[in-house]
């Protein structure tokens, strides 16, 4: 069975985008999106056992290693979203264009490391 099913990740993700949603509850925009740096600290700060038993740095720029829990979530939330496999999340890009450096509340600070990729910063928010 899959890290994803055992830990019951996905309704770990839905319950931070449900609690997201609360943010801004009539806006006509809908819901705000949250990136996957913000959704990578989120879990980790309410599933800290669940992240450890994954082994997964929360990310940014000078973890030195190659996948992160935001790397992680944001693969398996894209690769399920385009299979149909979820249907109430989607998923954008926040452009990198004119965008220097993107810095994320934690302790110490996590620095965005993909703002030279070429997608941006990927975001997810539960549709409406």
């Amino acid at each position: 069975m899959s890290l994803w099913k055992t830990f019951g990740i996905e309704e770990k993700v839905r319950l931070i985008l449900t609690n997201v949603k609360d943010d801004s509850p009539k806006h006509h925009f809908g819901c705000s999106f949250i990136t996957a740096y913000q959704l990578s600290i989120e879990f980790e700060q309410l599933f800290p056992n669940e992240v450890k038993q994954l082994d997964l740095e929360v990310g940014g720029r000078g973890v030195g290693q190659h996948t992160s829990l935001a790397q992680y979530l944001a693969r398996q939330l894209s690769q399920r979203i385009k299979s149909g496999e979820i249907k109430d999340v989607e998923g954008s890009f926040i452009s990198n264009r004119k965008l220097k450096d993107i810095v994320f509340k934690y302790d110490p600070p996590i620095y965005s490391s993909v703002i030279d990729d070429r997608y941006g910063t990927s975001m997810y928010r539960l549709k409406e």
